[in-house]
């Protein structure tokens, strides 16, 4: 069963608020995914989901809307009951500020958690963020927090050239590389996790996936496509911002997230991804 609920506020310039009852319970996660029973919200505006969620271990936290509209799906298979299942509450809000004011200008614990990801996402570095954060003790925040290891370097292809005219083993090799192959992507960690209940520093990180075109396919079909043929998990440490229940205020700890890590492409007839 698949249940739509559309909210659209009358006037154009106000916010949606959705606020989940603290009795949230739905059918558990299967490796950290919300496949069978899930409520997600979507932003009309642009199609992006905002978050999914299900099991018990915690509430979702409050979601606001980008602009009037904002759209709540549920989706429930027909095996194992959802309990106690979710409430939702719904409010209007009024923008106290304009577009035009940077949102971090504003105290962190002002700001609704998405405006809040934006304003974090905006900090060029960890020193600036957590000064932000916690203005009056960040230099003891941040000599808990700072480690060495979290940089992570990114790899770009390198390729030597021969000293004669012309190489055809070499042009078919750089062919071959900017075909179909594993390439620097940068990443959303909240859209990949699907958390929109926590904010990550960095907001984005570089993985391999597959990119590039098959344009010497040797398949016999009409259009071949480029898909992921060996696919591993990395993990990433970064710093994770989650908000206090029943108070003002965030938790802030290093954690390891496992982002998808394309290791090998290939090029396969559409419609045949799945092998």
């Amino acid at each position: 069963m698949v249940l739509v609920w559309r909210l659209v506020a009358v006037e154009e310039n106000v916010w949606i608020q959705l606020t989940f009852d603290e009795r949230f319970g739905l059918e558990d996660p299967e490796d950290d995914i919300c496949k069978y029973d899930f409520v997600e919200v979507e932003e009309p505006s642009d199609g992006s989901v905002l978050g999914r969620w299900c099991g018990s271990g915690s509430v979702p936290g409050k979601q606001i809307s980008k602009g009037n509209q904002i759209r709540i799906r549920f989706v429930s298979d027909e095996y194992f009951p959802s309990e106690p299942g979710f409430c939702i509450h719904y409010s209007i809000v009024v923008p106290q500020f304009t577009e035009t004011v940077s949102p971090s200008v504003l105290p962190a614990a002002a700001l609704p958690l998405d405006l809040l990801n934006n304003a974090v996402t905006a900090f060029s570095t960890l020193e600036d963020l957590i000064r932000y954060l916690e203005p009056d003790r960040w230099q003891l925040d941040l000599e808990d927090l700072y480690r060495p290891t979290w940089q992570l370097l990114g790899k770009a292809f390198v390729f030597g050239r021969k000293s004669r005219a012309v190489d055809l083993n070499l042009l078919k090799e750089e062919a071959r590389l900017y075909s179909c192959t594993p390439r620097n992507f940068s990443v959303s960690v909240r859209e990949e996790l699907k958390r929109a209940d926590t904010i990550f520093w960095p907001g984005c990180l570089l993985v391999k996936r597959c990119g590039g075109n098959c344009a010497c396919c040797l398949h016999t079909c009409s259009e071949c496509q480029c898909v992921p043929s060996k696919v591993t998990k990395k993990y990433h440490e970064v710093l994770q911002l989650r908000p206090k229940t029943g108070v003002r205020g965030l938790h802030k700890s290093l954690t390891d997230v496992a982002l998808e890590h394309h290791e090998e492409c290939d090029c396969v007839c559409r419609g045949n991804a799945g092998g």
